[in-house]
């Protein structure tokens, strides 16, 4: 009976001694918890919205995959690009002779003016070019993916935010420019038809410029005085004056002489001199959304 309460009580003075030894160090568990989480001070903590792109110039042949298939693409960024300011975008889209028809016409819309001429500018601008595979609606609407990309991820002044389309490229943003007219100050048409719709234009003040040959031997010029007419139209039921109109609508259709006096003959190819032209390009720039 004794030794069993003396044995009792060494058990329990082992006991406490073991507890107030452990009491003073933590128990490493890291051999049965393989996962550590890290804590990061406040200011350390890194900063996900910051944007910083890792080059400035021509960045070309760039993809995104988009809602509505995969976006061929190049761009421009001011060489003194500065996240603390914000730039005009303007989103230019070539005719069918620099479309994406595989890797074998990868960036063939890097040579073209009407993607070259806005970089030249005496005012930095943000230009984007995609080479899309066709002129309708899914080609507009991959268009406008695109400009709410850029919107969205670079340092963009988005009340100046424009378009630009020649040919087949003019056909694909008159349609993008109507579906999504609030995105654009201002859009420049060249040697295409009007494939949108015009209320919408007139709805949201969009400018608009358009520019086709005389004899553009593809298109012709009437469907481009029908277009100008028709949006026209669409401003004086908004109840805008003809003074009004006159700066939010421009029409312009220069006859053989212009193109041939610059050695142009074929009209409608010679359409992308309209990109060579400041007064144009200025034009353009100047509008913004209210």
């Amino acid at each position: 009976m004794k030794k069993s309460v003396v044995l009792s009580a060494v058990i329990l003075i082992v006991s406490l001694l073991l507890t107030a030894c452990s009491a003073n160090h933590p128990i490493d568990n890291t051999e049965n918890n393989s996962t550590s989480v890290i804590v990061h001070a406040e200011s350390e903590v890194p900063n996900e919205t910051e944007k910083s792109p890792e080059k400035t110039g021509v960045i070309a042949e760039q993809i995104l995959d988009g809602n509505y298939g995969e976006i061929h693409y190049s761009y421009y960024l001011p060489e003194d690009y500065d996240e603390s300011k914000t730039y005009p975008l303007v989103m230019t889209m070539p005719g069918y002779g620099m479309m994406w028809f595989g890797e074998d016409s990868s960036g063939s819309n890097l040579e073209w003016n009407g993607f070259r001429v806005w970089a030249e500018l005496p005012e930095d601008v943000i230009v984007v070019s995609a080479q899309l595979t066709d002129w309708h609606e899914t080609s507009a609407r991959q268009a406008i993916e695109l400009t709410e990309y850029f919107i969205e991820n670079f340092s963009v002044d988005k009340s100046r935010v424009y378009a630009a389309g020649y040919s087949a490229g003019g056909e694909t943003m008159s349609q993008a420019v109507s579906m999504r007219p609030d995105l654009y100050a201002a859009y420049l048409h060249g040697a295409s038809q009007w494939d949108g719709a015009y209320e919408p234009i007139a709805q949201n003040d969009v400018a608009i410029y358009i520019f086709m040959a005389e004899n553009d031997e593809y298109y012709g010029s009437a469907k481009a005085r029908s277009a100008y007419d028709n949006l026209q139209t669409a401003y004086r039921e908004k109840g805008y004056t003809a003074e009004q109109i006159s700066k939010l609508l421009a029409l312009e259709i220069p006859d053989n002489e212009y193109f041939n006096s610059r050695g142009i003959y074929n009209y409608h190819g010679g359409g992308n001199i309209l990109f060579n032209d400041e007064n144009i390009l200025n034009w353009i720039l100047a509008k913004r959304k209210a």
